[in-house]
């Protein structure tokens, strides 16, 4: 599932609690979204008032089984090798249960804020990814188009295959994932445009990543009903997972409650 936006002024425990609720319930995997300084307020559009992966580490501390993700980090935003550290402490702390998602940015306004070149996003995502498998098989000399490291320890080094999640379903989201990832998430597809997509994976690798993608529900009985019925016609057309924004978090336990019992 994915957690709901935060605002500033949300009580400390309510993420913690929330994903106490979502373990209990059997919910596999929470999500967590991200913009590091977008060019509106906090809300549906720009989701992630606070820092995900340092938000993940609080939650690992609540929870004992269900994965911890990003949906998705905007990885040409940071330092991969801060990511890498950052990720990697996540997955030691847990447990093994982190889960890597991360996507290019669509915000340009957000990248120059930051100081990042939108132009190039694609291809240091890319350069990104295999450094952060790079580092995670324990570091070492790496040259790039971006980064050249001749040499430098890294640790922790996961002790097992950490995923690394791709978001998105442009044509070169779709071959990033097929090439470079161990997961994949759609967003806003129904179950033809989901199959599609799964086709096009199956088409661009031998060995293509886990399938998922993502639906909102945030409220109605009506709309309980269709979100229900879109859920199981994701699963039928390959979706190996189908994650659910349940809206803000006012009311979000009741929601994943009743969602789950439909399931």
């Amino acid at each position: 599932m994915v957690l709901p936006d935060e605002s500033p002024d949300m009580p400390p425990g309510t993420l913690a609690e929330l994903a106490g609720t979502a373990e209990q319930l059997g919910y596999r995997t929470l999500y967590l979204p991200d913009h590091l300084l977008p060019p509106a307020p906090y809300g549906t559009t720009y989701g992630g008032v606070y820092e995900p992966l340092m938000t993940l580490a609080h939650l690992a501390a609540v929870t004992s089984t269900i994965r911890l993700g990003t949906s998705v980090l905007v990885l040409p935003m940071r330092s991969p090798f801060v990511v890498a550290k950052q990720v990697a402490t996540l997955d030691r702390l847990s447990g093994g249960r982190a889960v890597l998602g991360v996507g290019v940015g669509w915000d340009r306004a957000e990248f120059a804020a930051v100081d990042a070149d939108f132009a190039t996003r694609g291809a240091r995502t890319d350069e990104d990814i295999a450094l952060l498998r790079h580092l995670f098989r324990d570091g070492g000399a790496f040259h790039g188009r971006f980064h050249h490291v001749e040499q430098g320890v890294f640790a922790p080094v996961p002790t097992g295959p950490l995923p690394i999640m791709v978001g998105g379903s442009s044509p070169a989201a779709l071959r990033r994932a097929a090439t470079l990832a161990d997961e994949w998430q759609g967003v806003g597809l129904d179950a033809a445009g989901f199959a599609r997509c799964a086709a096009r994976l199956h088409e661009l690798s031998d060995h293509p990543p886990r399938l998922g993608t993502r639906l909102a529900w945030t409220g109605g009985a009506d709309e309980l009903t269709r979100t229900v019925d879109e859920a199981h016609a994701l699963a039928e057309a390959g979706a190996d997972a189908v994650a659910v924004w349940f809206g803000e978090a006012d009311g979000t336990a009741d929601r994943m409650a009743e969602f789950a019992a439909r399931m």
